[in-house]
């Protein structure tokens, strides 16, 4: 039996060095993977949608989108794929670990770029590498009006008024005729510069029933 599980381990040696998760974490996320795709070696959005968690999350459709989106990949690739597999699907997961106590600044720190690179893209629809008033707009929207805390109007107003103050900060000698263009990534870090996301980021609706995942539901 201890051959078995050494074989089942070694097997997942790879993804274990691209993502970070353990042995026991990647074989969980594994039986969640096959779950959803119904034991299928591929995953749809189709899959995704039907999942109840994300049925009433106001931004339902970035979260979904971003399993899909190639930049998500650590790689330097665009677009998106129709259909992913596991090891793709953990990829993206991989933005959700949070750090460990023996992982050094400099990792800590790498951790926290990608983390903010991925909310990054989720605004960043259309791949031009930045986010823009009616891109940010949107996400307000969806996240203030879905959820029932206001209207559209004022929810459109809260955004107009929040990249008014982005601009402000970060074009300081900004004439009145000039026209704001966006977000750029490094306009974001500077954003969430004192937010302390590397914790906070979950994934909610990956339960597998095992107290050994660091991605699922919190205990809180």
């Amino acid at each position: 039996m201890g051959t078995t599980q050494t074989r089942s381990e070694n097997k997942y040696d790879d993804l274990v060095t691209k993502t970070g998760f353990s042995p026991e974490q990647i074989k969980n996320l594994h039986k969640r993977f096959q779950q959803l795709s119904e034991n299928e070696e591929t995953i749809s959005k189709e899959h995704l949608h039907s999942i109840p968690a994300l049925a009433n999350n106001p931004i339902k459709k970035q979260i979904i989108d971003a399993f899909f989106d190639k930049r998500n990949q650590h790689q330097d690739e665009v677009g998106s794929f129709q259909e992913i597999g596991f090891e793709q699907f953990l990829m993206v997961l991989s933005h959700f670990r949070p750090p460990t106590l023996k992982m050094s600044e400099e990792d800590k720190a790498r951790i926290r770029k990608e983390k903010l690179r991925f909310l990054f893209n989720m605004h960043d629809t259309d791949n031009d590498g930045t986010i823009t008033l009616a891109e940010y707009r949107k996400v307000v929207e969806e996240l203030l009006s879905k959820s029932g805390t206001m209207g559209i109007e004022a929810a459109k107003a809260i955004a107009d008024a929040a990249m008014l103050g982005v601009a402000s900060t970060n074009v300081p000698h900004m004439k009145p005729d000039e026209f704001y263009e966006g977000i750029t990534f490094e306009h974001f870090e500077q954003i969430l510069k004192g937010l302390e996301m590397e914790t906070r980021m979950h994934i909610r609706f990956m339960d597998v029933n095992t107290t050994t995942m660091r991605c699922g539901k919190s205990t809180s």
